[in-house]
């Protein structure tokens, strides 16, 4: 099955943890600065790129078709000639070889380009984008195994006054320049990690048997109960009219629609983005962000979590799989616990321990030295913090770690009232180094015990005809998936993992 396959590939997976390009950096290190070469140039003049007429060694050519043809870097062979494309790291003049590091956004790595000298005027520089076409060969330097040796190229777009100099940028810098941040190493191994990510979701619920659907971005339900909700409003010709002739909002869920499509479909999923508008600006929050909910149709509360961890495991095999090299690079710029993190995950089974019994380790641990929380009042309905939630899994567990029958106050309507009705089926995954990355439940099918629960709300009666018309027992959860690119890449503020972040006063583009 495809959700088991990460054993037989994490088990031959032996990462080197060797990274040759600097943090946030667009440049690459000058390893042949003192290697002789024979460079064969190609057989006719060619144009340089400003257009002058040059001796044989110059190799720029206005004949080069730009659209068409391009081999992505990352698929390129020893001993084939191709034509790439993509944007200049660096470059670099010596006395017999010019060298432009290339990179097309395919791999972490690049390509290093070898050229016949160029001029300062002709060698193109950093930022500038450019075609090339020659030779793949092995590399004669260290830092690569192969390099493109050129017989003609084209700049084709200038980068005069670049704002990605050759130095290192601070990721608080780079959130300035949006449009230009995925040119540098981190923000765009982080964006090769999210594709692979993204592929990974659809792949595991189709082999799951899960339909994927598209909750509504438009709403009225207020999934979360918080309040905390964009409102949309839209003018229209009437004076005091409204678009949708009610308050509709941007969805912090699309959990209850998935309920309706749940209890009809079978099991479904939806990937898509969602919007909170809660006035904070910590490293974990955004305005927008993509969420991961899955609703599994005739499931319990424990077959969600098992669903759950198959993800988890099916996901991280996948991106050190397919992305070691970024993988390698997050984990030696940012956080080294990164292999640890990879190899708890996946060779351990997942605990699951009850909110009561939480708490009665969290009260044993504190009263050894409360001084050492910031929260150390900790009581059966205590909203768990982040300190008591890492806790829990990095010292009391040692692994992920699911925290299941929450107190009923502190959870919403929807959640499966227990025997017990002083807790719901209601559990998070809690992970070392983040604290909670999931959070679900078992719903609340009974009619009766929903309609007690939902007094006094308004607007719901399609959630309450669900349970009149053939209700089901029926589980699902919530993933953010930027916190879950953050959890694999050990990189801190959730900014990063998102291309053009939302949060208060910031909405550039």
């Amino acid at each position: 099955m495809l959700a088991l396959a990460y054993r037989s590939r994490v088990s031959s997976f032996k990462p080197s943890f060797k990274v040759n390009t600097a943090l946030s950096l667009a440049r690459a290190p000058h390893h042949q600065s003192h290697i002789s070469r024979t460079y064969a140039a190609a057989p006719s003049a060619l144009n340089s790129a400003s257009g002058n007429s040059g001796s044989t060694t110059t190799t720029a050519s206005h004949d080069i078709d730009v659209v068409g043809g391009v081999t992505r870097i990352k698929d390129l062979k020893v001993d084939t000639e191709v034509k790439v494309a993509g944007w200049v790291r660096t470059s670099r003049n010596q006395k017999t070889l010019s060298f432009i590091q290339l990179n097309d956004g395919s791999t972490h790595s690049g390509l290093q380009a070898v050229l016949p000298p160029q001029t300062s005027d002709t060698l193109p520089q950093t930022g500038a984008s450019v075609v090339c076409i020659g030779n793949v060969i092995k590399s004669q330097g260290a830092g690569q195994d192969h390099e493109l040796q050129v017989t003609s190229w084209k700049s084709y777009g200038s980068a005069d006054s670049y704002p990605l100099a050759k130095k290192r940028h601070t990721l608080e810098y780079l959130r300035t320049l949006p449009h230009l941040r995925h040119r540098t190493n981190t923000v765009a191994a982080i964006a090769r990690v999210r594709s692979t990510l993204s592929q990974g979701i659809h792949r595991f619920f189709e082999s799951e048997g899960c339909i994927n659907v598209m909750a509504p971005i438009i709403t009225t339900s207020d999934c979360e109960g918080a309040g905390e909700m964009f409102n949309v409003n839209c003018p229209t010709d009437e004076e005091d009219s409204k678009f949708f002739n009610k308050d509709v909002y941007l969805s912090v869920s699309g959990q209850l629609a998935c309920e309706a499509l749940a209890c009809g479909l079978g099991s479904v999923y939806t990937f898509g983005p969602t919007f909170r508008a809660e006035n904070s600006n910590t490293k974990k929050h955004l305005a927008e962000f993509y969420m991961l909910e899955p609703e599994l149709a005739f499931c319990d509360k424990f077959g969600a979590m098992s669903n759950c961890e198959r993800l988890v495991k099916y996901l991280v095999s996948q991106v050190w799989s397919l992305n070691p090299e970024e993988m390698n690079f997050f984990a030696s710029f940012y956080d080294k616990t990164l292999p640890e993190k990879r190899d708890g995950i996946l060779e351990s089974e997942f605990a699951k321990v009850s909110y009561t019994e939480a708490v009665e380790k969290l009260q044993e641990e504190i009263k050894k030295d409360p001084s050492k929380w910031q929260f150390p009042s900790v009581t059966f309905g205590t909203d768990l913090q982040t300190e008591h939630e890492r806790w829990l899994c990095e010292t009391y567990t040692k692994k992920p770690t699911f925290i299941y029958d929450y107190p009923t106050k502190i959870k919403p309507f929807y959640m499966r009232l227990n025997e017990d009705p002083e807790t719901v089926a209601a559990f998070d995954l809690l992970v070392p180094g983040i604290g909670e990355l999931v959070g679900g439940s078992q719903r609340e099918e009974r009619l009766d015990v929903l309609e007690g629960r939902m007094e006094g709300m308004e607007g719901y009666e399609w959630y309450k005809d669900l349970r009149r018309y053939g209700t089901v027992p029926h589980s699902g959860y919530g993933m953010g998936f930027e916190r879950l690119i953050c959890y694999l890449s050990g990189v801190e503020n959730i900014r990063e993992a998102n291309a053009f972040p939302r949060s208060p006063g910031v909405a550039e583009m």
